[in-house]
């Protein structure tokens, strides 16, 4: 075993405020320099099960092993630094081996591979508050689209709340982040996303027999509202194709695939005019 390692244990057990310290004390360098490059080591990898490398399925699994591997690649020259999950860059701050280097917190963790819940990208190390806190570089999250798992929505919006508290810690409005997406995308973050559930809605409707309530559900965030309302939003055109191509290939319009359930209004009571009394 690497002779860090007990170190590092008895600091971890008797002193865990030492590693908030580190993080204070560490000297920080500006982000890039004359060259304008950066060499990011990534080791965020085993957070989310990913161990293997090439032909080797558990090259990753040892912890004492990578964080040896990142300790010699982080002293050669031209390194600029590394992005992790706490356990990894918090052993590397106790071994102050972080100094002068580039720090990334990696954040949504979550979604472990080769599980069922895959894309859903839950944020299970780093927040905003805390890469601030400890004075990191900036923060990292993962963004997979997956057209066909509902879970994706989910995970575009909390990638985009994580960005705006990062803009925020980095004294960027909301104002200019949104500016600087609509440069790189042509939209807005809010009419993006949207854009995203309407499109999974319209490959749901043409290759599912889902009843319209149902594809609401899942291509909408879960919220109290009614769940048909995203594909009845002036975007409707899009969705009204598939529906036509669904009744073609269903053969009928009476299809439970093509019904949307609708919620039985009470009827108003009238409001009748005070009669005078005649006092």
């Amino acid at each position: 075993m690497a002779d860090w390692v007990g170190r590092v244990v008895e600091t971890r057990a008797r002193r865990p405020e030492a590693v908030a310290e580190a993080a204070l004390a560490r000297p920080r360098r500006p982000l890039l320099d004359d060259s304008g490059q950066l060499l990011i080591i990534a080791a965020d990898h085993g957070a989310r099960g990913a161990l293997g490398s090439g032909a080797e399925p558990m090259a990753m699994a040892s912890r004492v092993e990578l964080v040896d591997r990142l300790l010699v690649a982080l002293a050669r020259p031209g390194v600029d630094g590394v992005l992790g999950t706490p356990d990894v860059l918090e052993d590397l701050l106790l071994l102050g081996a972080l100094e002068g280097k580039v720090v990334i917190g990696s954040m949504n963790r979550g979604g472990l591979a080769g599980a069922a819940f895959e894309i859903d990208d839950r944020f299970t190390a780093y927040d905003a508050g805390t890469i601030a806190d400890q004075g990191l570089d900036g923060g990292k999250m993962l963004l997979r689209v997956e057209d066909t798992d509902p879970a994706t929505a989910r995970t575009l919006e909390s990638c985009a709340h994580a960005v705006t508290g990062l803009a925020r810690r980095a004294h960027m409005s909301e104002r200019t982040f949104a500016r600087r997406f609509r440069a790189e995308t042509g939209t807005t973050p809010h009419h993006w996303l949207t854009w995203q559930r309407v499109l999974l809605a319209q490959r749901l409707l043409e290759t599912t027999d889902l009843d319209v309530d149902r594809i609401g559900r899942r291509a909408d965030r879960p919220v109290t509202r009614p769940a048909t309302r995203l594909v009845t939003r002036p975007i409707t055109r899009l969705v009204t194709q598939p529906i036509t191509r669904r009744r073609r290939r269903l053969g009928h319009a009476s299809h439970p695939a093509l019904r949307v359930r609708r919620t039985r209004r009470r009827p108003r009571r009238r409001r009748h005019p005070r009669r005078s009394s005649g006092r």
